[in-house]
């Protein structure tokens, strides 16, 4: 069989090599939509892909018009392997290259799910996503750093975002005293 007769092998020897070597950069962009296609939260990680915010909501919006009657948890659009999952009034997303492994892509979104299922204490939903935006940016860091995954084990993941949480030495009593005082030094000057 030659490579004319056989389309695999013809376009195995014509691809270009580099775009089939491994790359730890599995991960091409992650969003949140809710259940009209507006964007909740988006981080991509291939800035190339589309660099511009209306390149990026153009995107999202093909996604979201061609997944979200479907069936389906994996997608190929626009030259991207795209795994997907909704839940009451939202939906998740998780971009990869044509030639990622659907399989690494699909962890990543079960570990995000999951961590946000277990830190909105089963209450994924637009409104608690909402409330509780800080604590999903600190679940989607702590999944994918730059487009690399980091940890797929939502245990792991809620473990760690509690602890960065206890860390921060401003905690929401802390800034209702702060914005307190505040509004006091601004009353007092305007008295003065």
């Amino acid at each position: 069989m030659t490579a004319q007769s056989c389309p695999r092998q013809h376009c195995a020897t014509t691809m270009d090599s580099t775009a089939l070597e491994p790359s730890l950069y599995t991960v091409k962009a992650v969003f949140i939509l809710d259940n009209d296609g507006n964007r909740l939260l988006s981080k991509y990680y291939d800035l190339e892909l589309y660099p511009s915010m209306k390149e990026q909501k153009n995107f999202e919006m093909n996604v979201f018009n061609k997944t979200h009657k479907a069936d389906n948890e994996i997608s190929f659009i626009e030259g991207m392997t795209i795994v997907y999952k909704s839940s009451i009034d939202l939906f998740f997303y998780v971009v990869g290259s044509a030639q990622e492994n659907e399989l690494m892509l699909m962890a990543v979104l079960n570990c995000l799910f999951e961590s946000l299922n277990q830190m909105l204490r089963k209450n994924v939903e637009k409104r608690t996503l909402l409330d509780n935006m800080d604590g999903v940016f600190l679940v989607v860091d702590e999944i994918i750093d730059g487009g690399v995954i980091l940890e797929s084990d939502p245990q792991q993941v809620i473990e760690k975002v509690n602890y960065r949480a206890d860390e921060n030495p401003l905690s929401e009593q802390s800034v209702a005293q702060v914005l307190q005082s505040a509004k006091e030094q601004i009353k007092w000057s305007i008295l003065k």
